[in-house]
């Protein structure tokens, strides 16, 4: 039997008539919509706001997006998406994933992020907070996967 995979965030979602194209799948870049939803709700989560933030002059950017597309999603299918955040250097990077209710993974991301303090990309030191606030959330709001 498969190990549950610890994620520090997830939610559970369920798939529209509308995401969907001509072959009755959900086309490839709802994936990507999935995915940033996550992230946002994310960042609420943790107590921040992309408003406030932006209000403080520090804007975050999509920097680079890679997702790998491993089975389609149909609609009426519930399934989860669920991150892992980490800091590389300047970026912060997240390792998503999304998994049909059944455990059958449908996609996995790897998003990074730069951060922009009036109008100069940072060196990163505003993640170190956002880390520590992910850490703490992750160990009071357990969010584990199993995944087929």
């Amino acid at each position: 039997m498969k190990q549950p995979i610890k994620y520090q965030y997830g939610l559970t979602l369920k798939v529209r008539d509308y995401e969907c194209d001509l072959q009755g799948v959900v086309n490839n870049s709802n994936y990507q919509c999935y995915m940033e939803h996550t992230r946002h709700e994310f960042w609420l989560a943790l107590g921040d706001s992309f408003a406030e933030m932006h209000e403080e002059g520090l804007d975050l950017f999509v920097y680079k997006v890679s997702i790998t597309y491993h089975r389609s999603l149909r609609s009426g299918d519930t399934f989860h998406t669920a991150l892992r955040a980490r800091r590389e250097g300047a970026k912060l990077i997240f390792d998503q994933v999304i998994v049909r209710s059944d455990g059958v993974k449908c996609a996995s991301g790897v998003i990074e992020a730069v951060a922009v303090q009036n109008g100069r990309t940072t060196r990163g030191e505003c993640f170190d907070g956002i880390m520590a606030r992910a850490e703490a959330y992750s160990e009071s709001h357990p969010y584990d996967l199993t995944i087929l």
